[in-house]
Protein backbone atom coordinates (compact mmCIF):
# COMPACT_ATOMS: atom_id res chain seq x y z
CA UNK A 1 0.00 0.00 0.00
CA UNK A 2 1.33 3.48 -0.83
CA UNK A 3 2.73 5.79 1.81
CA UNK A 4 0.40 8.72 2.31
CA UNK A 5 1.38 12.10 3.75
CA UNK A 6 -1.43 14.11 5.33
CA UNK A 7 -1.89 17.53 6.92
CA UNK A 8 -3.95 17.37 10.13
CA UNK A 9 -5.50 20.24 12.06
CA UNK A 10 -3.40 20.00 15.23
CA UNK A 11 -4.87 22.92 17.20
CA UNK A 12 -7.32 25.76 16.65
CA UNK A 13 -6.10 29.29 15.88
CA UNK A 14 -6.61 32.19 18.23
CA UNK A 15 -6.84 35.21 15.95
CA UNK A 16 -4.71 34.77 12.84
CA UNK A 17 -4.07 31.23 11.61
CA UNK A 18 -0.43 30.12 11.64
CA UNK A 19 1.57 27.20 10.28
CA UNK A 20 1.77 25.77 13.82
CA UNK A 21 -1.97 24.99 13.67
CA UNK A 22 -1.17 22.13 11.27
CA UNK A 23 0.73 18.87 11.67
CA UNK A 24 2.20 16.71 8.88
CA UNK A 25 1.63 12.98 9.40
CA UNK A 26 2.60 9.89 7.41
CA UNK A 27 0.50 6.75 7.13
CA UNK A 28 -0.26 3.99 4.64
CA UNK A 29 -3.44 3.66 2.59
CA UNK A 30 -5.63 0.73 3.68
CA UNK A 31 -6.50 -2.21 1.45
CA UNK A 32 -9.59 -1.59 -0.67
CA UNK A 33 -12.96 -3.18 -0.01
CA UNK A 34 -15.50 -3.88 -2.72
CA UNK A 35 -17.00 -0.65 -4.06
CA UNK A 36 -13.94 1.40 -3.18
CA UNK A 37 -11.24 3.10 -5.27
CA UNK A 38 -7.82 4.52 -4.46
CA UNK A 39 -7.29 8.03 -5.80
CA UNK A 40 -3.86 9.58 -6.20
CA UNK A 41 -4.33 13.31 -5.89
CA UNK A 42 -2.64 15.46 -8.52
CA UNK A 43 -3.98 18.75 -7.11
CA UNK A 44 -5.32 19.95 -3.76
CA UNK A 45 -7.63 22.94 -3.59
CA UNK A 46 -7.04 25.70 -1.03
CA UNK A 47 -10.06 27.91 -0.36
CA UNK A 48 -10.89 30.76 2.04
CA UNK A 49 -13.84 28.88 3.59
CA UNK A 50 -11.35 26.48 5.18
CA UNK A 51 -10.25 29.22 7.58
CA UNK A 52 -13.74 29.53 9.06
CA UNK A 53 -13.96 25.79 9.62
CA UNK A 54 -10.73 25.84 11.66
CA UNK A 55 -12.65 27.67 14.40
CA UNK A 56 -14.79 25.78 16.91
CA UNK A 57 -17.76 28.02 16.25
CA UNK A 58 -21.30 27.70 14.94
CA UNK A 59 -21.35 28.09 11.18
CA UNK A 60 -22.98 26.65 8.07
CA UNK A 61 -20.65 23.62 8.29
CA UNK A 62 -19.32 21.57 11.18
CA UNK A 63 -15.89 22.68 12.41
CA UNK A 64 -12.88 20.83 11.03
CA UNK A 65 -12.23 18.06 13.60
CA UNK A 66 -8.93 18.24 15.46
CA UNK A 67 -6.42 15.51 14.70
CA UNK A 68 -8.02 14.69 11.36
CA UNK A 69 -7.05 15.38 7.75
CA UNK A 70 -7.90 18.92 6.66
CA UNK A 71 -10.93 18.68 4.43
CA UNK A 72 -11.00 20.10 0.91
CA UNK A 73 -11.37 19.46 -2.79
CA UNK A 74 -8.96 17.30 -4.78
CA UNK A 75 -8.43 16.30 -8.41
CA UNK A 76 -6.53 13.20 -9.41
CA UNK A 77 -6.69 9.77 -10.99
CA UNK A 78 -7.79 6.28 -10.05
CA UNK A 79 -4.75 4.08 -9.35
CA UNK A 80 -6.64 1.06 -8.00
CA UNK A 81 -10.30 0.12 -8.32
CA UNK A 82 -12.67 -2.39 -6.74
CA UNK A 83 -15.67 -0.88 -8.52
CA UNK A 84 -16.94 -1.52 -12.06
CA UNK A 85 -17.87 2.17 -12.29
CA UNK A 86 -14.25 3.37 -12.29
CA UNK A 87 -11.18 2.14 -14.14
CA UNK A 88 -7.51 2.73 -13.39
CA UNK A 89 -6.51 5.97 -15.14
CA UNK A 90 -9.90 7.68 -14.84
CA UNK A 91 -9.55 11.35 -13.89
CA UNK A 92 -11.76 12.30 -10.95
CA UNK A 93 -12.67 15.17 -8.66
CA UNK A 94 -13.71 14.72 -5.03
CA UNK A 95 -13.19 15.88 -1.45
CA UNK A 96 -10.04 13.93 -0.69
CA UNK A 97 -8.60 16.55 1.66
CA UNK A 98 -5.03 17.66 2.36
CA UNK A 99 -3.32 14.36 1.58
CA UNK A 100 -1.63 12.56 -1.29
CA UNK A 101 -4.09 9.67 -1.58
CA UNK A 102 -7.67 8.93 -0.57
CA UNK A 103 -9.80 5.80 -0.40
CA UNK A 104 -13.30 6.57 -1.66
CA UNK A 105 -16.52 4.60 -1.39
CA UNK A 106 -18.00 5.26 -4.83
CA UNK A 107 -21.54 4.38 -3.70
CA UNK A 108 -21.61 7.45 -1.46
CA UNK A 109 -23.61 10.14 -3.35
CA UNK A 110 -21.42 12.97 -4.63
CA UNK A 111 -18.21 11.40 -3.32
CA UNK A 112 -16.49 11.30 -6.70
CA UNK A 113 -17.05 12.76 -10.16
CA UNK A 114 -15.40 11.56 -13.35
CA UNK A 115 -14.14 14.43 -15.53
CA UNK A 116 -13.03 14.84 -19.13
CA UNK A 117 -9.64 16.52 -19.53
CA UNK A 118 -9.74 16.64 -23.36
CA UNK A 119 -10.49 20.38 -23.49
CA UNK A 120 -10.41 21.41 -19.81
CA UNK A 121 -7.20 20.87 -17.79
CA UNK A 122 -7.65 18.72 -14.68
CA UNK A 123 -6.73 21.56 -12.32
CA UNK A 124 -9.57 23.75 -13.64
CA UNK A 125 -12.10 21.30 -12.20
CA UNK A 126 -11.11 22.65 -8.77
CA UNK A 127 -11.62 26.25 -9.89
CA UNK A 128 -13.46 27.67 -12.87
CA UNK A 129 -15.22 24.39 -13.73
CA UNK A 130 -15.67 23.31 -10.14
CA UNK A 131 -17.04 24.56 -6.85
CA UNK A 132 -15.77 28.16 -7.22
CA UNK A 133 -17.22 28.47 -10.73
CA UNK A 134 -20.58 27.07 -9.67
CA UNK A 135 -20.55 29.47 -6.72
CA UNK A 136 -20.15 32.41 -9.11
CA UNK A 137 -22.87 31.00 -11.39
CA UNK A 138 -25.40 30.55 -8.58
CA UNK A 139 -24.84 34.03 -7.17
CA UNK A 140 -25.16 35.70 -10.56
CA UNK A 141 -27.98 33.66 -12.05
CA UNK A 142 -30.15 32.72 -9.07
CA UNK A 143 -29.70 35.68 -6.71
CA UNK A 144 -28.54 38.75 -8.65
CA UNK A 145 -30.45 37.88 -11.84
CA UNK A 146 -29.23 41.01 -13.64
CA UNK A 147 -30.60 41.98 -17.04
CA UNK A 148 -28.48 42.89 -20.09
CA UNK A 149 -27.02 46.37 -19.77
CA UNK A 150 -27.13 46.41 -15.97
CA UNK A 151 -24.02 46.80 -13.81
CA UNK A 152 -22.62 44.15 -11.49
CA UNK A 153 -19.63 44.31 -9.15
CA UNK A 154 -17.58 41.53 -7.58
CA UNK A 155 -14.94 41.74 -4.85
CA UNK A 156 -11.83 39.51 -4.99
CA UNK A 157 -12.37 39.80 -8.74
CA UNK A 158 -9.31 37.85 -9.88
CA UNK A 159 -9.78 34.90 -7.53
CA UNK A 160 -11.32 31.61 -8.61
CA UNK A 161 -14.89 32.78 -7.92
CA UNK A 162 -14.48 36.37 -9.07
CA UNK A 163 -12.88 35.54 -12.41
CA UNK A 164 -15.66 33.07 -13.26
CA UNK A 165 -18.23 35.67 -12.21
CA UNK A 166 -16.73 38.22 -14.61
CA UNK A 167 -16.79 35.82 -17.58
CA UNK A 168 -20.36 34.77 -16.83
CA UNK A 169 -21.47 38.39 -16.46
CA UNK A 170 -19.93 39.45 -19.78
CA UNK A 171 -21.50 36.45 -21.52
CA UNK A 172 -24.86 37.78 -20.34
CA UNK A 173 -24.31 41.28 -21.66
CA UNK A 174 -23.67 42.97 -18.32
CA UNK A 175 -21.28 45.73 -17.32
CA UNK A 176 -18.83 43.96 -14.99
CA UNK A 177 -16.68 45.88 -12.51
CA UNK A 178 -14.14 44.16 -10.30
CA UNK A 179 -12.46 45.05 -7.03
CA UNK A 180 -9.02 43.51 -6.51
CA UNK A 181 -5.73 44.15 -4.70
CA UNK A 182 -2.87 45.57 -6.72
CA UNK A 183 -2.31 46.98 -10.23
CA UNK A 184 -1.28 43.61 -11.71
CA UNK A 185 -4.52 41.97 -10.65
CA UNK A 186 -6.59 44.90 -11.93
CA UNK A 187 -4.78 44.80 -15.29
CA UNK A 188 -5.42 41.05 -15.55
CA UNK A 189 -9.10 41.63 -14.74
CA UNK A 190 -9.63 44.10 -17.58
CA UNK A 191 -7.18 42.83 -20.22
CA UNK A 192 -7.56 39.06 -19.79
CA UNK A 193 -10.84 38.43 -18.00
CA UNK A 194 -12.74 41.13 -19.87
CA UNK A 195 -13.99 43.23 -16.96
CA UNK A 196 -15.12 46.71 -18.02
CA UNK A 197 -13.22 48.22 -15.09
CA UNK A 198 -11.35 47.09 -12.00
CA UNK A 199 -10.63 49.10 -8.85
CA UNK A 200 -7.53 48.56 -6.73
CA UNK A 201 -8.85 48.67 -3.18
CA UNK A 202 -5.31 49.11 -1.85
CA UNK A 203 -5.31 52.65 -3.23
CA UNK A 204 -8.18 53.57 -0.89
CA UNK A 205 -7.77 54.04 2.83
CA UNK A 206 -11.47 53.95 3.68
CA UNK A 207 -14.93 53.17 2.34
CA UNK A 208 -15.61 56.77 1.34
CA UNK A 209 -12.60 56.84 -0.97
CA UNK A 210 -13.47 53.43 -2.46
CA UNK A 211 -17.05 54.60 -2.94
CA UNK A 212 -15.85 57.54 -5.07
CA UNK A 213 -13.90 55.15 -7.29
CA UNK A 214 -16.99 52.97 -7.62
CA UNK A 215 -19.05 55.99 -8.65
CA UNK A 216 -16.62 56.67 -11.49
CA UNK A 217 -16.57 53.02 -12.60
CA UNK A 218 -20.34 52.56 -12.23
CA UNK A 219 -21.89 55.81 -13.48
CA UNK A 220 -25.35 54.22 -13.55
CA UNK A 221 -25.04 52.77 -10.07
CA UNK A 222 -24.77 49.10 -9.10
CA UNK A 223 -27.62 46.68 -9.78
CA UNK A 224 -26.01 43.53 -8.43
CA UNK A 225 -23.02 42.74 -6.23
CA UNK A 226 -21.21 39.50 -5.42
CA UNK A 227 -19.47 39.80 -2.05
CA UNK A 228 -16.43 37.73 -1.11
CA UNK A 229 -14.72 40.10 1.31
CA UNK A 230 -16.99 42.22 3.52
CA UNK A 231 -15.78 45.07 5.73
CA UNK A 232 -14.79 48.30 3.99
CA UNK A 233 -15.53 46.86 0.54
CA UNK A 234 -19.14 46.04 1.38
CA UNK A 235 -19.64 49.47 2.98
CA UNK A 236 -18.40 51.16 -0.20
CA UNK A 237 -20.58 49.06 -2.49
CA UNK A 238 -23.72 49.58 -0.37
CA UNK A 239 -23.37 53.33 -0.85
CA UNK A 240 -23.57 52.88 -4.65
CA UNK A 241 -26.34 50.28 -4.89
CA UNK A 242 -29.40 51.14 -6.95
CA UNK A 243 -32.88 50.74 -5.54
CA UNK A 244 -33.99 47.10 -5.45
CA UNK A 245 -30.41 45.92 -5.99
CA UNK A 246 -29.40 42.36 -5.13
CA UNK A 247 -26.32 41.25 -3.20
CA UNK A 248 -25.13 37.64 -3.23
CA UNK A 249 -23.13 37.13 -0.04
CA UNK A 250 -20.68 34.27 -0.44
CA UNK A 251 -17.62 35.12 1.65
CA UNK A 252 -16.46 37.49 4.38
CA UNK A 253 -12.73 36.93 4.25
CA UNK A 254 -12.09 40.22 6.07
CA UNK A 255 -13.63 38.64 9.17
CA UNK A 256 -12.23 35.12 9.06
CA UNK A 257 -9.84 35.76 11.94
CA UNK A 258 -12.79 36.26 14.26
CA UNK A 259 -12.89 40.05 14.35
CA UNK A 260 -16.37 41.63 14.14
CA UNK A 261 -17.26 43.37 10.88
CA UNK A 262 -19.64 46.20 11.72
CA UNK A 263 -21.53 47.82 8.85
CA UNK A 264 -21.19 51.59 8.53
CA UNK A 265 -24.59 52.32 6.95
CA UNK A 266 -26.99 49.39 7.39
CA UNK A 267 -29.91 51.77 6.85
CA UNK A 268 -29.08 51.70 3.13
CA UNK A 269 -30.52 48.18 3.02
CA UNK A 270 -33.87 49.70 3.92
CA UNK A 271 -33.75 52.97 1.97
CA UNK A 272 -32.61 51.21 -1.22
CA UNK A 273 -34.86 48.16 -0.60
CA UNK A 274 -31.95 45.81 -1.15
CA UNK A 275 -32.02 42.04 -1.15
CA UNK A 276 -28.98 40.51 0.55
CA UNK A 277 -28.82 36.74 0.45
CA UNK A 278 -26.11 34.53 1.85
CA UNK A 279 -25.71 31.11 0.25
CA UNK A 280 -23.66 27.93 0.36
CA UNK A 281 -23.29 26.34 -3.05
CA UNK A 282 -23.17 22.77 -1.72
CA UNK A 283 -26.82 23.22 -0.69
CA UNK A 284 -27.83 23.71 -4.33
CA UNK A 285 -26.52 20.59 -6.04
CA UNK A 286 -29.47 20.67 -8.46
CA UNK A 287 -27.88 23.54 -10.43
CA UNK A 288 -24.40 22.01 -10.74
CA UNK A 289 -24.91 20.17 -14.07
CA UNK A 290 -26.27 23.29 -15.82
CA UNK A 291 -23.62 25.54 -14.29
CA UNK A 292 -20.72 23.19 -15.05
CA UNK A 293 -21.83 22.81 -18.66
CA UNK A 294 -21.77 26.58 -19.20
CA UNK A 295 -18.49 27.04 -17.33
CA UNK A 296 -16.86 24.21 -19.30
CA UNK A 297 -17.93 25.88 -22.55
CA UNK A 298 -16.46 29.22 -21.44
CA UNK A 299 -13.12 27.61 -20.59
CA UNK A 300 -13.10 25.33 -23.65
CA UNK A 301 -13.75 28.25 -26.02
CA UNK A 302 -11.22 30.54 -24.33
CA UNK A 303 -13.81 33.05 -23.09
CA UNK A 304 -12.72 32.27 -19.53
CA UNK A 305 -8.97 31.98 -19.08
CA UNK A 306 -8.48 31.18 -15.41
CA UNK A 307 -5.20 31.97 -13.73
CA UNK A 308 -3.75 29.68 -11.08
CA UNK A 309 -1.27 30.04 -8.23
CA UNK A 310 0.33 26.63 -7.79
CA UNK A 311 2.58 25.67 -4.90
CA UNK A 312 4.67 22.52 -5.27
CA UNK A 313 4.48 19.51 -2.96
CA UNK A 314 2.29 18.71 0.01
CA UNK A 315 4.82 20.33 2.38
CA UNK A 316 3.93 23.73 0.92
CA UNK A 317 0.21 23.60 1.74
CA UNK A 318 0.06 25.54 5.06
CA UNK A 319 2.15 28.48 3.84
CA UNK A 320 0.23 28.62 0.56
CA UNK A 321 -3.03 28.61 2.51
CA UNK A 322 -1.91 31.41 4.84
CA UNK A 323 -0.79 33.41 1.79
CA UNK A 324 -4.22 32.94 0.23
CA UNK A 325 -5.85 34.47 3.30
CA UNK A 326 -3.64 37.55 2.85
CA UNK A 327 -4.35 37.87 -0.88
CA UNK A 328 -0.89 36.73 -1.99
CA UNK A 329 -2.35 34.30 -4.54
CA UNK A 330 -3.16 35.32 -8.10
CA UNK A 331 -6.16 33.33 -9.26
CA UNK A 332 -7.12 29.89 -7.96
CA UNK A 333 -4.76 28.59 -5.25
CA UNK A 334 -3.69 24.98 -5.73
CA UNK A 335 -1.08 22.58 -4.41
CA UNK A 336 0.45 20.30 -7.05
CA UNK A 337 1.23 16.86 -5.70
CA UNK A 338 2.31 14.92 -8.80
Amino acid sequence: MPQNRQWLLDNRPTGEATASNFKLATTYTPALADGQVLVRHHYMSLDPYMRGRMNDAKSYAQPQPLGQVMQGGTAGEIVESRSPRYAVGDKVVGMGGWQEYSVVNVEQPGALRKVDTTHVPLSHYLGAVGMPGVTAWYGLVKIIDAQPGQTVVVSAATGAVGSAFGALAKARGLRAVGIAGGPDKCKYATETLGFDACIDYREHKDAASLSKALKAACPDGIDGHFENVGGMVLDAVLSRMNAFGRIALCGMIAGYDGQPLPMAYPQLILTQRLKIQGFIVSEHMEVWPEALKELGMLVGTGKLRPRESVSQGIESAPEAFLGLLKGKNFGKQLVKLV
